[in-house]
């Protein structure tokens, strides 16, 4: 990633469209992106880690790198997608537990433009630790494409009819607009 393109992120979560996060890697790369795949612990079952290093010309990362390790270029935005219950939580939460969240808490600090995708069902939709954690990330500047005109929550226990329409173009879209929403401090 030294050619000077634009570096987006794509952190993946353990969820059933991850496992086709070569499209969103192919759509990105055909937008001018030079792409680094971030996935959870949890995520690595989900994804074809070769593929994926194939496809973008680097390893897809998980854990913190070693201090002999080449450091990675910092992104220039992030897509989180599929975003988890789980991620989506923690992430509003501060927490950092995993190198995945380690990144997104420093994002907003450093005024990386993040977008988040999420892949939910209802039940934990309608949790109010979900709706406020939306609502916090939403404050501090997050895109969060979740409802009308994004991810739709599913029923449970249906997530995997959805796996192939999962629409991880309009990610892409939201990043591609390059703004990064403003908080509250900003305004």
């Amino acid at each position: 990633m030294s050619d000077g393109s634009r570096v987006l992120y794509i952190i993946v979560c353990a969820a059933g469209p991850a496992g086709s996060v070569g499209r969103l890697v192919g759509l990105a790369q055909n937008a001018g992106w030079a792409v680094q795949v971030v996935a959870t612990p949890s995520a690595l079952a989900f994804v074809d880690v070769g593929a994926i290093e194939e496809q973008t010309g680097r390893p897809v990362r998980s854990r913190y790198r070693k201090p002999s390790e080449p450091r990675s270029r910092r992104a220039d935005a992030i897509i989180v997608a599929p975003a988890t219950y789980n991620t989506i939580n923690k992430f509003a939460q501060g927490i950092a537990d995993t190198y995945a969240l380690g990144l997104l808490a420093e994002a907003s600090g450093l005024g990386i433009p993040v977008v988040v995708l999420p892949f939910v069902n209802s039940a934990l939709a309608d949790r109010v630790p979900f709706r406020r954690s939306l609502e916090q990330l939403r404050a501090e500047g997050i895109r969060i494409l979740f409802g009308p005109g994004g991810s739709e929550p599913h029923a449970p226990g249906t997530g995997g009819d959805l796996v192939d329409t999962f629409p991880w173009h309009l990610a892409l879209r939201a990043t591609a607009s390059g703004r990064r929403q403003t908080t509250h401090q900003e305004r």
